[in-house]
C-alpha cells in the first residue's frame, strides 16, 4: 500500500513541477517575445502558438550543439504556417532578421535560441492538451479487435 501512495506522491510531484516550470517559461517566452522585437511582425503574443511550429536559421538547436552558429547564414526566426486548403499547404514566414550569424552579438544570438526552445516547451503542452481532450472523446467505448 504504501508504494502505491510514494508512486502516487512523486506523480504528484512531478506533475505540480512541469506546472510551475511551464507557468515560469510563458513568462520568460513572453519577455523574449518583446525583447527580441516579435511583438513588431506579430502583435498579440498568444497569436504565435497558432503556427505549426517556429524555427531558427542560423543557429544549431540540437542538444549536443545547442546554439552553435552555422557559418555563412543568417540568424532569423522563422515561423511555418499551414493551410490545408492553399495550394501550397506550408508557408514560412519571418519573424525576425537579426543578420549574419558571425556577426550577432552572442548574447542576442542566445536569446533568440532560448525563445525557440522556451516556445517549443509551451507548444508541447498545447500539443498534450490538445490530444487529451481529443481522447477523452473515446471514452471507453472503442474496442481494439
Amino acid at each position: 500500500m504504501s508504494s502505491a501512495l510514494d508512486r502516487l506522491k512523486s506523480l504528484t510531484d512531478k506533475m505540480s513541477s512541469y506546472e510551475l516550470e511551464r507557468k515560469t517559461n510563458r513568462v520568460e517566452l513572453k519577455k523574449l517575445f518583446f525583447e527580441l522585437k516579435i511583438d513588431k511582425k506579430i502583435k498579440k503574443f498568444e497569436d504565435i502558438f497558432l503556427f505549426k511550429a517556429i524555427n531558427l536559421s542560423g543557429a544549431s538547436l540540437l542538444e549536443e550543439n545547442l546554439g552553435e552558429i552555422k557559418e555563412g547564414k543568417y540568424l532569423q526566426i522563422l515561423a511555418i504556417s499551414y493551410n490545408k486548403n492553399a495550394q501550397v499547404k506550408s508557408k514560412n514566414i519571418s519573424l525576425a532578421y537579426y543578420g549574419r550569424v558571425e556577426k550577432v552579438d552572442t548574447l542576442l544570438k542566445n536569446k533568440v535560441v532560448e525563445f525557440i526552445i522556451r516556445y517549443r516547451f509551451e507548444k508541447s503542452f498545447i500539443t498534450l492538451e490538445h490530444y487529451h481532450s481529443i481522447i477523452k472523446k473515446f471514452g471507453s467505448k472503442s474496442e481494439i479487435d
